[in-house]
């Protein structure tokens, strides 16, 4: 069977940033008064979505991000108060057309930072938002705060032709996926894996490799999707982080990609860069 091959959801080109304008107040708010510019409406905490997976835009009434350019159609969106956490984005996410995920992760992100920063780190005092709600800055003591991305690392973990994967407590039934986890400060990603592969199911990994990156704007992630090879078969899970870890074979992981009925489990969703792991293991 040929499969076809998705690059990881939320990546893309998506709109043209136009970091230029940023730091030209007045010409942004020029090109909010335009009258095909437009502003990404949000329903219950998310950017709202129609039948078709488009996002829905409207005039705008609240151009507080500027997002970009999608040729010449200035797009912006409010400040709004993002949905608690992913799983409550994961029915617009199934949504979601691929074309528009790129814009979606920038608002989720933005949106979410500005809420959560609000005060200077510096000093304390209340911030502006500036340079088109891509920073803020404090008008006390000057310091100027950017949205700041956490990189995580999640990988796939080979021993023998099998991968080794687990699920946490709180993911669907059968659900398996790549194990994942923080990079640390002072950590390469290649350190990370190893640390977390360690701490999470007792395995050493060696042969550690890049795969691809993925945005992840809950609350504001950078996925390094690895691919390591292990020592050993021998695995010893941490219960506070897993509920369980297993191998499985590449026929096993084929079946649940499929979804065939005697698929042992069931894989990440397409908006996961595990899935798009698993997907290039497979065709590898």
């Amino acid at each position: 069977m040929t499969r076809t091959l998705s690059e990881p959801f939320f990546s893309g080109q998506g709109l043209d940033r136009a970091d230029a304008l940023r730091a030209d107040e007045p010409a942004i708010h020029s090109l909010a008064t335009k009258p095909f510019a437009r502003q990404l409406q949000w329903l219950d905490g998310l950017p709202r979505v129609d039948g078709a997976g488009r996002v829905v835009w409207q005039a705008p009434v609240k151009p507080e991000l500027f997002l970009g350019l999608d040729g010449e159609i200035p797009c912006f969106s409010a400040i709004e108060e993002v949905a608690p956490d992913a799983r409550s984005a994961f029915h617009v996410l199934a949504l979601l057309a691929d074309v528009d995920a790129p814009v979606v992760a920038a608002a989720l992100s933005l949106s979410r930072w500005h809420s959560r920063h609000r005060f200077c780190a510096n000093c304390g005092c209340l911030t502006n938002s500036v340079r088109g709600g891509w920073s803020r800055r404090c008008p006390t003591c000057g310091a100027e705060h950017f949205p700041r991305v956490d990189p995580v690392v999640i990988m796939i973990i080979e021993r023998d032709g099998k991968l080794l994967l687990g699920r946490q407590p709180h993911f669907p039934s059968r659900r398996y996926s790549a194990l994942a986890g923080f990079v640390e400060v002072g950590e390469n990603y290649e350190a990370a894996v190893a640390r977390e592969a360690l701490e999470e199911v007792g395995v050493r990994v060696h042969n550690i490799r890049y795969v691809a990156s993925q945005p992840w704007p809950f609350p504001s992630s950078l996925m390094f999707g690895c691919h390591a090879e292990a020592d050993t078969h021998n695995v010893t899970i941490d219960r506070s982080e897993l509920e369980d870890a297993r191998w499985f074979s590449r026929e096993e992981v084929a079946a649940a990609l499929e979804g065939r009925a005697d698929a042992l489990f069931e894989p990440p969703p397409r908006t996961a860069i595990a899935r798009t792991l698993l997907e290039r293991w497979l065709a590898a």
